[in-house]
């Protein structure tokens, strides 16, 4: 288990922006706020239609799928019946998490071209890897065969009209030999092909600094999840807590002063633990932050 840190931001670069533009330095050019229906999975499929109307009566814009099943649409609603709820609310879904496990351990396609259609019917741009098995990623040869595929797959994508992307977490900035998995992936898949979707809290939960990341591949990380990180929490056997959008140590208005540098197009705000008093009025607090504070 990687030890929490203190996120200690090099604001030098920041404090800059806001001296010559200070009704810059925190602008975004997408104002629409968007959410990982992920934070709410406790609701979210017993009840597919209240919970997006909550989401849209809490102010976000945008929605990023999880969950998805060729067999059963999102949890028991059709895609295109999906579609019309988001609708129904004003919500798009420029994203979506669909599983990658299958292609990369016998490359069968089956379940990814169901996941392309549904991202089509939807109007989303991006298909978007959530998360990869450990079996699949002990190496750096590992990680290497994963990029691969991910190229692979990403032509495909770009033949029906979508582009893929990768969501990190923080195992892939283990060090193989003077690299990181993460490094891997950015070197070896194709730029034009590939986008990340930087999830702000596991880059710093691993110890790394996000802004760093943007100066040494910028433009490549057009989607982000911004989720906080309990700087409170008491139990120092699970410290992967999350807190509410500007409750924690994350500093996310350096962050967001760099936003041209990232590339960013999209965030969905995500919050995975520790919800006060519930998640419905979590995810509103940090929707409220973010539109406050950090995108003008």
């Amino acid at each position: 288990m990687i030890k929490r840190r203190t996120f200690l931001i090099n604001s030098g670069l920041a404090l800059g922006a806001i001296a010559l533009a200070p009704s810059l330095a925190f602008s975004i050019k997408n104002k629409n706020i968007g959410l990982q229906l992920y934070s709410l999975r406790e609701a979210f499929p017993t009840n597919v239609k209240l919970v997006l109307e909550q989401v849209a009566k809490a102010g976000y814009k945008e929605v990023e799928t999880y969950g998805f099943s060729a067999k059963n649409g999102f949890f028991g609603t059709s895609i295109s019946d999906f579609k019309s709820i988001l609708a129904d609310n004003g919500l798009k879904s420029p994203s979506g998490h669909y599983d990658f496990g299958s292609y990369i351990k016998d490359g069968n396609s089956d379940f990814f071209k169901k996941a392309i259609e549904a991202a089509n019917i939807l109007g989303s741009q991006y298909i978007t890897i959530p998360w990869l098995e450990e079996s699949l990623r002990k190496t750096a040869d590992d990680y290497k065969r994963i990029a691969f595929k991910i190229n692979e797959v990403a032509e495909i994508c770009k033949e029906s009209g979508l582009k893929l992307a990768y969501h990190n977490h923080a195992f892939e900035f283990t060090s193989f030999e003077g690299t990181t998995g993460y490094d891997i992936l950015l070197g070896e898949t194709d730029k034009k092909l590939v986008d990340f979707e930087l999830d702000l809290y596991w880059v710093v939960r691993s110890g790394n600094d996000p802004l760093q990341l943007f100066k040494k591949n910028p433009g490549r990380f057009t989607m982000w999840h911004v989720k906080d990180m309990d700087q409170n929490n008491p139990d120092k056997n699970n410290p992967d807590k999350n807190t509410e959008i500007g409750n924690g140590s994350i500093d996310f208005k350096s962050i967001f002063a760099e936003a041209k540098l990232s590339g960013v197009k999209h965030f969905f705000v995500e919050q995975e633990t520790n919800y006060v008093p519930n998640p419905i009025e979590s995810v509103k607090t940090s929707c409220q932050y973010v539109s406050k504070l950090l995108i003008s």
